[in-house]
């Protein structure tokens, strides 16, 4: 796999926190102090739970959602919110959303889907070749592996397959030559074979043209096929962060094996049941926010290692964006016997 290309990440969240106001008047924490990089020609994984922030998180990478603290940077820059600087923004980081069904609009041709975003950022008439719009709506669905591309160039979306649908949706985030990637669960509802085929794309996306690729998913079997680094999230915060070999291989944190467990591909670890649900973001669990589904808490681990009080009431600090494998756990860092 490619490792990051340059010294400053492409892009990076400090310390981001997004709350959102319930209509009984609660506050709801949807990310609390999220501190995390990717690099150009880099893949990053950011995998948890329904209900963990990861959606949060990347529409908050893309400027779609506007952090309540921290900030996102792109080229150690911070965000603008003006309508003018997201624009230019949208041109250089696009996300590719996981329903592609209902994403794409039923009376568009794939023609008019990919062309739309070069038309609103006049892409044809600063095309540095020289290309009109159709032939970079063209040269977008090829790249997508939709080819040749101009049969389908009439084709509404009810005449293609999910996989075809899903490239398509790709094709329309290319067209703007972007220089990241986010992407929202982008095979869950596709067949195995075809996710194959969508996972092949992204990897030869990033070789052929050095994407950074955020890849959000629940499914540690995807992030270990294609992942350079992983971040694990759980309840708004990232609990366990590194490349894909230290947390697949030697996952640190309880959340992360109990995740692992299930995994088909994997066989060495004794599938670890979590009771409950992730809990409300409108009443976070002191101390560490795992500990009430914590298997290691459960079972006395963390009593017999003279920390279950930490667990309950001391609260553990933000994982740093940069740095080995990093784990925030409690358990982790309790002096070994």
């Amino acid at each position: 796999m490619s490792t990051s290309t340059g010294d400053a990440p492409l892009l990076a969240a400090k310390g981001v926190g997004v709350e959102f106001t319930t209509r009984a008047g609660t506050v709801a924490t949807a990310l609390d102090g999220v501190d995390l990089q990717v690099s150009s020609g880099e893949i990053l994984a950011l995998v948890g739970e329904s209900g963990s922030g990861k959606t949060t998180l990347a529409r908050t990478l893309v400027g779609l959602q506007r952090p309540t603290t921290g900030e996102v940077r792109f080229e150690g820059a911070p965000l603008s919110y003006s309508g003018r600087a997201l624009r230019r923004l949208r041109s250089e980081v696009q996300m590719v959303l996981q329903d592609a069904a209902g994403s794409l609009n039923p009376r568009q041709t794939v023609y008019e889907s990919v062309a739309e975003g070069i038309r609103l950022h006049r892409r044809a008439a600063s095309d540095a070749e020289g290309r009109n719009e159709v032939e970079l709506v063209a040269a977008a669905l090829a790249e997508a592996g939709l080819r040749p591309p101009e049969r389908i160039f009439l084709r509404y979306p009810h005449e293609l397959s999910g996989g075809q649908k899903q490239r398509v949706l790709i094709a329309g985030a290319l067209a703007l030559r972007p220089r990241l990637l986010v992407a929202d669960e982008p095979v869950s509802s596709l067949d195995a074979s075809i996710r194959g085929e969508i996972l092949a794309l992204l990897l030869g996306l990033r070789e052929s043209l050095g994407l950074g690729i955020v890849v959000v998913t629940h499914d540690l079997g995807l992030a270990w096929n294609i992942a350079d680094r992983i971040a694990v999230m759980y309840l708004g915060r990232v609990v366990e962060c590194g490349t894909a070999e230290q947390v697949l291989e030697s996952p640190r944190h309880p959340y992360t094996r109990a995740l692992l467990s299930v995994v088909p591909e994997i066989e060495r670890i004794t599938p670890i049941v979590l009771k409950g649900e992730v809990p409300d973001p409108t009443r976070i669990p002191g101390g560490c926010r795992f500990h009430p589904r914590c298997p290691a808490f459960a079972d006395g681990t963390a009593a017999s290692a003279g920390i279950e009080d930490n667990c309950r009431a001391t609260p553990l600090p933000v994982l740093a964006a940069t740095g080995e494998h990093r784990v925030a756990c409690h358990l982790v860092s309790a002096p070994q016997s």
